[in-house]
């Protein structure tokens, strides 16, 4: 593949960017390797992300991320430097693979598109994580863990194959998570009122 229609390539780096919300490295690593095999065509000033060392120091790191989300208590610790990452990392994802567009649109898109949504996407999952915590003490936070690993490599093959189904599909997730989030919230001061009024 040597070139990509201007509008699919906004729909596969937002997928991507979405991705970053799961997984930081993951979704680098895919943009790496399939760069390396010519499956995703770079935009300037991008070619070092396929490049050997690049898939290499991406491997690692993804490998690193993974294992790192499996300790107990430092998963919470990983997700206040996860947030502002995964946010830069979207929008390098989401730029790298946007080739025809003009620079100014692009780095906008990527910008507010791509590191808005891999923000929103870590958000939810740092909300799932917290909740997780409340309801286990962190012994669920395991499958949590690995439910975030299938979400980011799904996401990342959903971005490639149908990119725009990918979209909707990540902004309906958020909503969920938000929703529920605040139902919890507001369910919660709703009990603690009416326990507040019975006494």
């Amino acid at each position: 593949m040597t070139s990509i229609d201007p509008l699919l390539g906004v729909g596969l780096g937002l997928g991507l960017a979405a991705a970053c919300g799961f997984r930081v490295f993951v979704p680098l690593l895919a943009i790496s390797l399939g760069a390396l095999t010519g499956h995703i065509p770079l935009s300037p000033g991008f070619a070092w992300i396929g490049t050997i060392p690049a898939a290499i120091a991406f491997g690692t790191a993804t490998l690193l991320e993974i294992a790192a989300y499996y300790v107990p208590w430092f998963d919470h610790l990983l997700d206040t430097i996860a947030t502002p990452a995964a946010v830069v990392a979207g929008m390098v994802a989401s730029a790298s693979v946007m080739v025809d567009l003009p620079p100014v649109l692009k780095w906008g898109v990527a910008l507010i598109g791509g590191g808005g949504l891999a923000g929103l996407l870590q958000g939810a999952t740092v909300l799932l994580r917290l909740k997780s915590l409340a309801a286990t003490g962190g012994a669920a936070n395991a499958l949590v863990s690995t439910v975030e690993l299938f979400g980011a490599t799904g996401t990342v093959i959903l971005a490639i194959v149908l990119p725009f189904v990918c979209l909707a599909l990540a902004i309906l997730f958020c909503v969920w998570v938000f929703r529920k989030a605040g139902h919890i919230v507001f369910g919660r001061k709703a009990a603690e009122a009416a326990a507040s009024d019975g006494t």
